[in-house]
Order: structure tokens, then sequence, then C-alpha cells
């Protein structure tokens, strides 16, 4: 089973590692990728138009600083560096051994820097959302989705899709997986999805599930104490739909 997260915006401040080495990230194919957005993301912030093409505030000037000094900056593991609402929790730092022994393994985390990170991974504090058209390279997504999709397209198991929209479109895992999406009082919310999708990644890996089918992971959540319908594909090769109620 995979599980699919986005990161987060929140981020940890600073981190007390050694500095970045790309070789030693998991999947070490997107290599080169990684390096030609670091590249690029560095040389955008040496210049003016940094925040404007990054999507920042006044008050957020600072994360060009940060981008500045990737190559060097002290890093920290994954599971360490993403401090938002679904990471809250999720709450990596209290799994049990066995439960964070299947997290190293069934998580993945979309990144528009990175392409894919596990929690073990370590790279430095960053900002680049996925969302980002990065001259030259076009928006992320797309760039992204060239590179992660044969490798992901052959990891075997069910797909437990917890990202959120800009984050789903560097892969497209269609039948095998399963969408979450949060209702409340049957309309689809924003608001509590995050925290949410935290608790259903939770509850799997400290349930020692391992769920073949969309039908089997409605069995698990609801088994785990989660109100969940499941929907089928509303099109073609899409992905199913697990509806959470709140």
């Amino acid at each position: 089973m995979l599980i699919l997260l986005p990161p987060s915006e929140g981020k940890a401040a600073l981190g007390d590692g050694p500095a970045l080495d790309l070789p030693r990230l998991s999947f070490p194919a997107l290599t080169p990728s990684r390096q030609r957005v670091l590249d690029v993301l560095v040389a955008l912030c040496e210049g003016p138009a940094a925040r404007e093409v990054l999507g920042l505030s006044p008050g957020q000037a600072g994360e060009i600083g940060k981008n500045l000094l990737l190559r060097t900056a002290p890093t920290l593991a994954a599971a360490d560096l993403y401090t938002g609402v679904l990471y809250d929790n999720l709450h990596l730092a209290s799994l049990s051994p066995e439960a964070a022994a299947r997290a190293s393994e069934s998580l993945l985390i979309f990144s528009g820097l990175w392409g894919l990170l596990r929690i073990g991974d370590r790279v430095p504090p960053y900002r680049l959302s996925m969302g980002v058209r990065l001259p030259p390279l076009g928006g992320l997504g797309a760039f992204w989705r060239r590179s992660v999709t044969p490798l992901l397209d052959a990891e075997p198991g069910l797909v437990v899709d917890l990202r959120s929209g800009t984050y789903a479109t560097a892969w497209q895992p269609g039948g095998r997986a399963v969408a979450v999406r949060v209702l409340k009082e049957g309309k689809v919310v924003s608001h509590m999805a995050k925290a949410t999708r935290g608790v259903i990644a939770r509850s799997l890996l400290e349930g020692d599930v391992d769920p073949q089918s969309p039908e089997e992971l409605t069995k698990v959540l609801d088994h785990l104490g989660h109100s969940v319908t499941l929907c089928p594909p509303p099109r073609g090769r899409q992905s199913w739909i697990l509806n959470v109620t709140v």
C-alpha cells in the first residue's frame, strides 16, 4: 500500500544535519530532475522576480533567502520538516515502532522541489509549491509528471491518495487508487479536510493493515471507526472516491 501525501506550507525553520546530498534521496532516478529544479529555483531567487513567481506576500520575502541557501543549509528528515495540519494529526513522532517502519515504506510526499520524498529523506527548509510555473520549466505538476509516472507506475499495491488537487497533477494513479474526500452534512469541505486526512493516514499505519482493493480499504477504515462510503471512478480509469464523513 502506498499513501500519497502533499507537503505543507508550514515547515520547521532550521535543520541540524549535513548539507543536501541529492543522490542519497529516495528515488535516485529523479536526481537529474531535482538538480534542474534546484538550479532554476536558486537562480530565480537571485533576481527581482522571485516573490512574484513564487506567489509570496511582502511578509514572506524571507522565504527567498532560504531558497538561496538550499545547497549548503543544514537538513532534517522530511518527517520533521513538515508542520502543517495534516502532519500535526498524523503525528509521525508518536507512531509505534511497527507503525513507523510501515510509514517509512508506505508514505510518499509529493514536492514541487524534490518530486518525491520518503519520510527519512533529509532536505533543508524551502519554499516552492507544485502550483508554481517556474521559468523556463513551466508548471511543476507537468514537469514532475514526466519523471515520476514511470517510477510510481512500477510500484505495486493499492494507492491511498491524500493529496490536494495541486499535487495530484504530478501523478495520476488511475483505477488502483482511492482518493479521499471529506464530507460534513453531505457537502465536501476543505475545513477539517487536512486534519481528517492526517487521521486516516495514522489509522492505516497504526492499524497494521494492508488492504489490496478499494473495497477492502473501505472495510478496514470502517472497522477502525471511520464513517466511510466508497464511490466508483467517475469516468474511465480515474481513481475511486472514498467519502469520509466528519
